[in-house]
């Protein structure tokens, strides 16, 4: 039976009780796929989705991925897997049809497709139905830790469904929470995460012990190996930010932080006209700067074709910068092209007569080798307030894409121009290895700080205000 809500073709399977037994969703019926049974059309698999890290067609193995990471159905997700599965029911757009494998032996019209499988899971309402004050303290937070580990970017009150349970008497625990619709999960770079839970009150109480152990004994490492070989389709920079997120959990909880005060540091604000970066992206752009100046260095000294004496030297006489490009620009309105991020324990205000002094030593130290970690400690607070005087989202920075040969220009427009734009403050799959690992070693070493910050302002924190990006409709 066809699903009428959502904007992707999604069919409930019967047992032979006439109950609805599985809940299936074909990749190619996907919003924006070619078969999308809602006129939801136009682009092809393997191009941005909803999401612009979410490509069209990947949303199933991201919900098989959710209930494979979801150990011990500690969050009660569904069972699910990935089939290949053949129906009449399931729906061909015209001018595709050829393009799709009929099934011999069987219904002539049925087709095959490849579709997540999951279970029905019989429920009484969704989140959105009742106030939130009745939902156990423990599945809140159970289903927080896993949209952290899988940084889910729509997690709002429609896929969170509630069924009552019988013969319960203590208050709060008379309802069941059910997590489905992990589509939107694992994004192959850090976007702003949507969280139903950020503001309800049970994400404020504190980790019990058992949620404590649960998060502890997790293994960003094993989680990546075991979704490599389950599902071998999944994308590297999905599993990168799979194991930055789980990183991040284990430290925040190690240090102390609740699941409100996770979320909201992984959550962008939107100030102005433009989002501004999380707090967790804030850590990753300056860990990447620090790695990749530190990749730089050892790469200068083993190969000694640069001297860095001698470039200081140069800088004094001439009062100028070497012309090649920095390790990792941001472009910034008002053709301002120096990075906030290189100086994070310079004062945010500073008295005009030494500006220009502290300038100058600032771009000779540019030149040389980079400081030792512990030099490095991060102010985030004081990096939030400079960077809302720039865009790290300047358009007439952003490189537009080659046009085909014989194709008219004022016709032509990449997907990703199609798309709303977003801002993409880290990208991790254009680290090499070593720049990767270099990479989660700054991030370990700038994340104490960061937290410390976090415990610091809270309160001011708390009373921000951000811009919800669920894709429910």
């Amino acid at each position: 039976i066809p699903v009428n809500s959502g904007l992707g073709g999604a069919y409930y399977f019967r047992n032979c009780k006439g109950e609805n037994a599985a809940i299936v969703k074909p990749n190619d019926e996907e919003p924006f796929a070619p078969n999308n049974p809602k006129g939801f059309t136009g682009r092809a698999l393997g191009q941005p989705g909803l999401k612009r890290s979410v490509r069209v067609g990947e949303t199933g193995y991201r919900e098989v991925a959710a209930y494979l990471l979801d150990y011990d159905n500690f969050a009660n997700v569904p069972p699910t897997v990935l089939v290949k599965i053949a129906h009449p029911v399931f729906n061909v757009n015209e001018g595709v049809r050829s393009t799709k494998k009929k099934v011999s032996g069987g219904d002539p019209q049925a087709v095959s497709k490849i579709a997540s499988f999951q279970q029905f899971a019989p429920h009484d309402f969704d989140a959105s139905d009742l106030g939130t004050s009745g939902f156990p303290v423990s599945s809140v937070h159970r289903i927080g830790i896993l949209d952290i580990r899988i940084f889910n970017t729509d997690r709002h009150a429609g896929n969170l469904l509630v069924r009552n349970l019988t013969g319960a008497g203590k208050f709060g625990n008379q309802t069941e929470l059910i997590p489905i619709d992990h589509g939107l999960c694992l994004p192959e770079c850090l976007e702003d995460p949507y969280f139903e839970w950020i503001h309800w009150p049970q994400a404020s109480i504190p980790f019990s012990e058992d949620e404590l152990k649960y998060i502890a004994d997790l293994d960003p490492v094993k989680d990546a190996d075991m979704l490599r070989m389950e599902l071998p389709m999944i994308r590297e920079a999905c599993l990168r930010v799979l194991m930055l997120s789980t990183i991040f959990l284990k430290e925040a909880t190690s240090f102390g932080l609740c699941l409100a005060e996770i979320g909201e540091m992984m959550s962008r604000e939107f100030t102005g006209a433009e989002d501004q970066p999380s707090e967790l992206e804030v850590v990753c752009m300056e860990a990447r700067r620090l790695a990749t100046e530190r990749e730089e260095c050892s790469t200068e000294n083993e190969s000694g074709d640069e001297d860095v004496t001698q470039f200081q030297l140069d800088y004094e006489d001439h009062h100028e910068m070497p012309k090649g490009p920095s390790a990792y620009h941001f472009g910034f309105k008002g053709g301002s092209c120096r990075n906030p991020l290189s100086k994070l324990d310079e004062a945010i205000e500073e008295e005009e007569d030494d500006t220009e002094a502290e300038e100058e030593e600032s771009n000779a130290e540019k030149l040389a080798c980079p400081k030792p970690v512990n030099k490095w400690q991060p102010n985030i607070l004081k990096l939030s307030t400079s960077l809302s005087s720039f865009s790290l989202t300047d358009k007439s920075q952003r490189q537009l894409p080659a046009v085909p040969k014989g194709t008219d220009p004022g016709n032509w427009r990449s997907a990703n121009e199609q798309l709303p734009t977003s801002a993409s403050f880290v990208k991790l799959a254009d680290m090499g290895m070593e720049t990767w690992g270099l990479f989660l070693e700054k991030f370990h070493e700038l994340l104490p700080g960061a937290f410390n910050s976090r415990k610091c302002g809270a309160t001011g924190q708390r009373a921000k205000q951000r811009l919800g990006t669920s894709c429910q409709f």
